[in-house]
């Protein structure tokens, strides 16, 4: 059941290439080895214009994208760094994008904390 939260930092008349819904969702399913239906995706738009970093922000064309993932339960330890790695490194690929543009940050587990259906994920 992973849900990813995907936040695209976009410059002036940039857009979300169609069809990056679907590929990071695939590319998060072989990260995650869920089955069909089971990793969902949902994107958004931040203009420059209300992204900063200290010191002048990112280089134009080096826009970062942000990944947060909610899952049942959390891996640890080498575990937890070897599948941010590989998250990192799918999305850098379905976007497009250098993989040190690409900053993933895990939500609490989720099991207990979220309901499908009025259900809570035990």
């Amino acid at each position: 059941m992973p849900i990813l939260d995907v936040e695209f930092v976009l410059q002036a008349g940039q857009a979300v290439p169609p069809g990056i819904a679907v590929a990071i969702a695939d590319a998060a399913a072989a990260v995650f080895q869920t089955p069909q239906g089971q990793t969902w995706v949902r994107l958004h738009e931040l203009s420059q214009e209300h992204y900063s970093e200290n010191g002048g922000g990112p280089e134009p064309g080096e826009q970062p994208v942000f990944v947060h993932v909610l899952k049942a339960a959390v891996p640890h330890g080498s575990e937890l760094e070897k599948e941010a790695l590989a998250l990192a490194a799918a999305v850098a690929r379905a976007c497009n994008c250098p993989v040190e543009n690409v900053h993933v940050l895990y939500e609490p587990p989720a099991a207990g904390r979220i309901a499908f259906g009025g259900k809570f994920l035990r």
